[in-house]
């Protein structure tokens, strides 16, 4: 029979947080329970409990199949902890992942890489087509010949 361990050290050993420091602040903010019981960071696990942790938008069950304070790798974890969480868990996730940045109030905060790259496009395109260029200058043209412009005298534009 495995030993009792303390609960932050176990969340890491079995990969659920990346550091034991993580896992101690979500043991502090109340995010982890051990049988439905809000625990420390220092609380003991034994086999046989359920652990429950919030991670938001979902919450993760784990049942304790044997205890252990060494970190592992990902394919033995399978030996230690078993999966319980129930699949209405999953779906919000899914439905938190297919929403993506929809929440966010358009215009507000950082812009996201899209908006960022289609502002950049706008930026750099060209204000004037050319040919629309080319026909205003024409018909400018045109109508600066018809008028006598005195400011035209005063200014030669051959010699500048």
């Amino acid at each position: 029979m495995s030993r009792p361990v303390r609960i932050d050290s176990f969340l890491w050993a079995v990969r659920i947080f990346k550091t034991r420091s993580i896992a101690q602040d979500a043991c502090r903010k109340g995010r982890v329970a051990i049988n439905d019981v809000t625990a420390k960071p220092a609380k003991m696990v034994m086999a046989g409990d359920i652990i429950s942790v919030r991670k938001p938008p979902v919450t993760l069950s784990f049942k304790v199949l044997q205890t252990t304070t060494n970190r592992m790798g990902a394919k033995l974890v399978p030996e230690y902890i078993l999966n319980v969480t129930p699949p209405e868990q999953y779906e919000l996730l899914e439905m938190k992942r297919m929403s993506g940045y929809v929440d966010r109030a358009q215009g507000l905060g950082r812009p996201t890489k899209r908006e960022r790259r289609d502002l950049e496009q706008f930026l750099q395109a060209p204000v004037i087509d050319e040919p629309l260029l080319e026909e205003w200058n024409e018909e400018t043209l045109d109508d600066d010949e018809e008028q006598d412009n005195p400011s035209s005298d005063l200014l030669d534009w051959d010699n500048w």
